[in-house]
């Protein structure tokens, strides 16, 4: 039985920063979002790879406690990949070459034991895909989803269907202005929960996150990091990490909401101090609860 359900992509990516470069290395939003739950909870991955997808990132996976139930291996295909790059200026990527390979016929299928998980991280991935397999699950307690400009630009009315069923959204701050034609941060959230959430959280990558619900708003700070190596996945690593933590406490209200945000605020600025999922690979919930505290810390006055 899984705590919580993540559906996305599972990818290979080619990355490049001002520190480095590497490539074809584990990613997708799928990846970073799991890795970053399984801290907390037991996740299981809806997505798809092809058959060059490295059998040892497999391995490690199930060995952080991942179910990879939902993942399919297509034979005679190959893997999504994604290239990017980033300047000085880390909070966008820029996007040099995508090839969505399996992407493009994918078909998400849950195994029984997912239909009846409560907390569901619906991952960056076509909004189609995302009400698809939330539309398997039995009886949801909450839901999470996350989204990007690309399905704001090319899929806009689906994308509002999908924020209708949903408890929580995730925007970045230039997705919450592009979505609702807005500059003004506050504006935005309001129209979004206008569209049926119960709360929205607009992130702001180096600057935190806000936290919007009808009556009351949040501020989380972002951490102030001495070295920023990649934040490709920081995004994901905070809705899984969101997911993973409301999934062990099994407790939604706004203030252990709040608390999620701080512990996935805590996990994002770790994976953004090395390349790909390295980051993730190495630290101990030890790590984040230090952080966590450190966090506390800061908003003391």
């Amino acid at each position: 039985m899984v705590d919580a359900v993540i559906i996305g992509s599972v990818a290979l990516d080619s990355i490049q920063t001002p520190f480095g470069e590497v490539k074809e290395v584990i990613g997708g939003s799928a990846t970073y979002a799991a890795l970053a739950a399984s801290f907390f909870c037991k996740p299981g991955i809806v997505a798809v790879v092809g058959e060059d997808f490295p059998v040892n990132s497999l391995v490690l996976l199930e060995k952080r406690g991942i179910s990879l139930k939902g993942l399919k291996r297509e034979k005679n295909a190959k893997t999504f990949r994604w290239e990017g790059s980033y300047e000085y200026d880390m909070n966008e990527a820029k996007t040099l070459k995508t090839e969505l390979n399996v992407l493009e016929s994918f078909k998400p299928e849950l195994p029984e034991e997912y239909t009846n998980a409560k907390y569901i991280f619906l991952a960056n991935i076509d909004p189609d895909l995302q009400i698809e397999v939330l539309d398997h699950v039995k009886n949801p307690k909450f839901v999470v989803a996350d989204t990007m400009n690309f399905w704001i630009e090319h899929k806009r009315q689906r994308l509002k269907n999908l924020i209708r069923k949903v408890d929580l959204l995730l925007l970045n701050d230039g997705e919450a202005r592009e979505f609702f034609s807005t500059p003004n941060l506050y504006r935005a959230a309001m129209a979004s929960l206008g569209l049926g959430p119960r709360a929205v959280i607009i992130k702001k990558g180096e600057h935190g996150a806000l936290l919007f619900t009808k009556s009351t708003h949040f501020s989380a700070p972002g951490y102030p990091l001495e070295n920023i190596v990649d934040p490709t996945g920081c995004g994901d690593c905070f809705g899984g990490t969101l997911v993973g933590y409301l999934a062990k406490t099994d407790d939604i209200s706004e203030g252990n909401i709040r608390k999620a945000i701080v512990y996935a605020s805590a996990v994002a600025s770790h994976n953004a101090e090395g390349f790909g999922i390295e980051i993730l690979k190495k630290i101990s919930i030890t790590d984040i609860e230090k952080r966590f505290q450190e966090f506390r810390r800061m908003g003391e006055f």
